[in-house]
């Protein structure tokens, strides 16, 4: 009987093969290795692959590096460096290469997720939403909690999708909830649902928010607006894990994963008995802070352009059909931007539709506040927000003679909360109105 005979494996090829089968067992060079490769004939600058990818420079770097030792990509001499595709000269190594090109496999969770592709136009050269970034591929590793922080419009409950999209509940329904806009009188009607002649206009049962969003993620936005009986109620259901409809005598189990967002400080509407802390630790698990857009302000004329090409798609036109010329870029970098990405988005939409021809100049943009107080000098006068407050309290009461009924209503708070707030700032009658008064520097 002949002994079958298997071909040796030639002890460099098979060298070849595992380490080329280590490079792509790598997501982020697997995806850099397939941009480059689909694109044989651009050249891609690092900050449009670090862009493109959503990771960090440096780790874009390394990956880079790794692939141009392999021969997969090359750097070409240029300042700053561009990347292109390579083809290995070793007959095996282009053979696993195309191989892995032609099976393309899945498509990976982020480059499934709408979220995530609206969140990548938000990157520019400031590597701040990159660490974001990181942050939400971190979140979105388990179930816990998040508290989403940010000035108005950066992009809050994009993110709060990103990390539903590419949890394992991304399958199930995102429910979002605009706290702002929930008056007391309707909360438990739209949290929790309720049963048919629960109340007069209750003509058929309806699942509350909390239970559509059972195996999914509840949004709650501006959760600082909720009043203190709602956060009680919010509160006993993160706890219990059970909501019970108007007009039930049920209660019905839940699993959701929860996710806030805030542009308010919490942690001060705790001191003033405003939030609940034993809440504000439930909503609180893992944070996320959102830049504002002055805070990355040389990424402006890269989001513009963006969101200009992004504007002229969406309208049926060539992505290049406007173009923002140089003085518009520079405008738009003179303003303080306090709606942040969205207040951009519309100031760009706005200049492409009032423009007629194809250029937009500065003439054409116009901002929603005066651009004055973006450029004007700081005040030498500028206070933390606690001396703020404290100056506040007392310009108030001496106006009101140190009537405290008065004083508490023109501040909105209750008495009680003056008296303490009096206590806590060591406030008097005809005491420092001005931090120079007070000799604060």
């Amino acid at each position: 009987m002949r002994s079958s005979q298997i071909p040796a494996q030639d002890p460099a090829e098979a060298d070849i093969r595992v380490r080329f089968h280590s490079l792509v067992k790598s997501p982020l060079r697997a995806s850099l290795l397939r941009l480059l490769h689909e694109h044989p004939d651009q050249t891609f600058a690092l900050n449009t692959l670090k862009q493109r990818v959503g990771h960090m420079q440096r780790d874009v770097e390394n990956c880079m590096l790794e692939l141009e030792t392999f021969g997969l990509a090359q750097r070409r001499s240029s300042t700053p460096p561009q990347y292109a595709a390579n083809s290995p000269s070793v007959p095996i190594a282009q053979k696993l290469l195309n191989d892995f090109l032609v099976q393309r496999g899945h498509p990976s969770q982020e480059d499934q997720s709408p979220a995530v592709q609206r969140f990548r136009e938000l990157i520019g050269n400031d590597e701040k939403m990159l660490v974001v970034f990181e942050w939400i591929r971190m979140a979105a590793k388990s179930d816990i909690a998040v508290l989403v922080l940010g000035p108005t419009g950066t992009g809050k409950e994009v993110v709060a999708r990103m990390i539903h999209e590419l949890s394992q509940r991304g399958p199930d329904r995102f429910q979002a909830v605009n706290c702002a806009a929930l008056p007391d009188s309707l909360f438990e009607s739209e949290m929790f649902g309720y049963e048919k002649g629960a109340f007069t206009g209750a003509n058929d049962r309806k699942p509350g928010r909390i239970e559509l969003a059972n195996n999914g993620t509840l949004f709650l936005d501006e959760i600082g607006d909720l009043s203190p009986t709602a956060q009680a109620k919010l509160l006993r259901v993160l706890e219990d894990r059970q909501v019970e409809r108007l007009g039930s005598r049920h209660s019905i189990a839940v699993d959701f994963r929860l996710i806030s967002a805030t542009n308010q400080p919490l942690d001060q509407f705790i001191q003033d008995r405003r939030f609940r802390e034993d809440l504000y630790y439930r909503v609180n698990a893992f944070s996320i802070r959102l830049p504002s857009l002055r805070e990355r302000a040389s990424d402006i004329p890269l989001l513009a352009r963006r969101l200009l090409a992004r504007y002229c798609e969406s309208n049926g036109l060539d992505s290049d059909e406007k173009t923002l010329a140089d003085d518009a870029i520079a405008r738009l970098g003179e303003y303080h931007w306090p709606g942040n990405i969205r207040e951009l988005e519309s100031t760009v939409a706005r200049a492409a539709v009032s423009t007629p021809g194809h250029v937009i100049t500065a003439n054409y943009i116009h901002f929603l506040h005066p651009i004055e107080s973006a450029t004007a000098a700081p005040s030498p006068q500028l206070v933390s927000l606690r001396e703020a407050e404290r100056l506040h309290v007392q310009r108030v009461l001496d106006a009101m003679g140190w009537n405290k009924k008065q004083a508490a209503r023109t501040l909105g708070i209750s008495r009680g909360t003056l008296y303490r707030k009096i206590l806590d700032y060591e406030l008097k009658p005809g005491g420092p109105t001005t931090a120079t008064e007070r000799g604060d520097r």
